[in-house]
């Protein structure tokens, strides 16, 4: 756009979502659904594009087939103007192996640079769920001429050993960064929190290129972003930090402003997605002036027969999307995914149900995350007894039950 600096996004999508099993069995983390109509990845797509950067590639690497059909299917851009959102796997322009961390996967596509000849990278993580207007923390980046821009929000200091941890210094610039401490120091005004990196960078071009250029060249490296380009910036005095508190995304609610959450984990996954049902909701999908963009297949609306008691097709406060059929049976506080049919006197109760699932005659279903094509029988029993569950499924730290893509569950004796 023309008096706009010239801003190429990279978004990380390339890792292997261990702690997302059998969620990631057959898929890559961002390419896992989230919050019915959804892919993790079309959460940071949708920051890019609504914050007017429409250049932007995805680095993959593991099980990316349902990724890339996603992104090829789903963001396409006009090509009139030059825009485009594409996929780019892992190609092996450095030699015969893949990605061997975030930095790597950068090096490996410095090419991708060259060929745009962008003024600023966003090196954006694609596992988040999150609203953000990235042009403000770009703006603030330019403003403050450091090579690198770190965005960052408080997170309790218990939690400090997912994060990178960020000691802000005098002129908005990182004084320490320490990836994933075990005992972190807190904050001087909130001794229980830390200041956290969101996995999300701003960096001047040639700050990034020299930066993982130096990098490929350490033994002693692990050619990670958080774990070794940010240290070697900070120790040059080249980092500075954006506080997401300050990002003022248009339409968003007191309630759900500064809402970030990491999806890495099954319960991690879960409770983003139970924030969605509340009356209030502590995220809000409903922001028409931030939407969040995703394909909707072709299918009719969501259909809800029967209504006789005992025998009532409804859903509370649930989200329930199109082409579902409750046909008799009882949804609530739940994530109705497309195409899945609930069938009659079953129950479905604070639950993600993913897309083509049939909730079968009679069964019910708690506390469940419940993967495409599933086939739950009649009178089955899921959530109920967890000790009987961890027999038959992945179940969580937190007591959730987790029912893989395909899986077959026997039918109850």
């Amino acid at each position: 756009m023309k008096g706009q600096p010239h801003v190429l996004a990279i978004v990380l999508a390339g890792g292997e979502g261990k702690r997302l099993a059998p969620l990631t069995a057959d898929r890559a983390k961002p390419a896992v659904t989230f919050g019915g109509n959804y892919r993790i990845v079309d959460f940071v797509l949708s920051n890019l594009v609504n914050g007017g950067y429409l250049r932007i590639v995805v680095l993959t690497q593991y099980k990316s087939h349902s990724l890339d059909r996603h992104i090829t299917q789903t963001w396409r851009m006009s090509p009139l103007i030059g825009n485009y959102v594409t996929p780019v796997p892992a190609q092996m322009r450095r030699g015969p192996h893949w990605f061997e961390g975030s930095a790597d996967a950068i090096f490996q596509n410095l090419n991708l640079i060259h060929d745009e000849e962008p003024d600023y990278v966003c090196v954006f993580g694609a596992d988040h769920i999150y609203r953000m207007d990235p042009s403000q923390m770009v703006q603030q980046h330019i403003a403050s001429g450091a090579g690198v821009t770190v965005a960052a929000l408080r997170a309790p200091r218990a939690e400090a050993e997912r994060f990178g941890v960020i000691t802000p210094g005098a002129g908005g610039r990182i004084s320490a960064f320490d990836e994933k401490p075990a005992d972190a120091a807190g904050l001087p005004d909130a001794p229980d929190e830390v200041y956290a990196s969101m996995g999300n960078y701003v960096f001047t071009t040639k700050t990034l290129v020299d930066a993982v250029t130096t990098d490929a060249m350490s033994q002693s490296s692990n050619h990670d972003v958080g774990g070794d380009i940010i240290p070697m910036l900070v120790e040059s005095g080249d980092a500075g930090v954006y506080d997401f508190s300050q990002n003022k995304v248009p339409g968003a609610t007191d309630r759900d402003a500064g809402y970030w959450r990491d999806v890495g984990t099954l319960d991690a996954l879960y409770d983003a997605n139970m924030d969605l049902v509340s009356i209030h909701p502590v995220f809000n999908l409903y922001n028409k002036l931030w939407p969040i963009y995703s394909w909707n297949r072709p299918v009719p609306p969501a259909k809800f027969v029967f209504d006789e008691e005992g025998r009532r097709g409804q859903a509370l406060d649930s989200m329930v999307s199109a082409g579902v059929i409750v046909s008799g049976g009882a949804v609530r506080r739940s994530v109705v995914s497309p195409e899945v049919r609930v069938h009659s006197y079953a129950e479905v109760d604070s639950s993600v149900i993913m897309d083509n699932v049939r909730i079968g005659r009679g069964a019910i279903v708690r506390r469940a995350i419940i993967d495409k094509n599933v086939q739950v029988p009649e009178q089955a029993r899921i959530g109920v007894d967890l000790d009987a569950d961890r027999h038959r499924f992945t179940v969580s730290d937190n007591g959730v039950v987790v029912i893989g893509k395909n899986e077959k569950i026997p039918h109850p004796e």
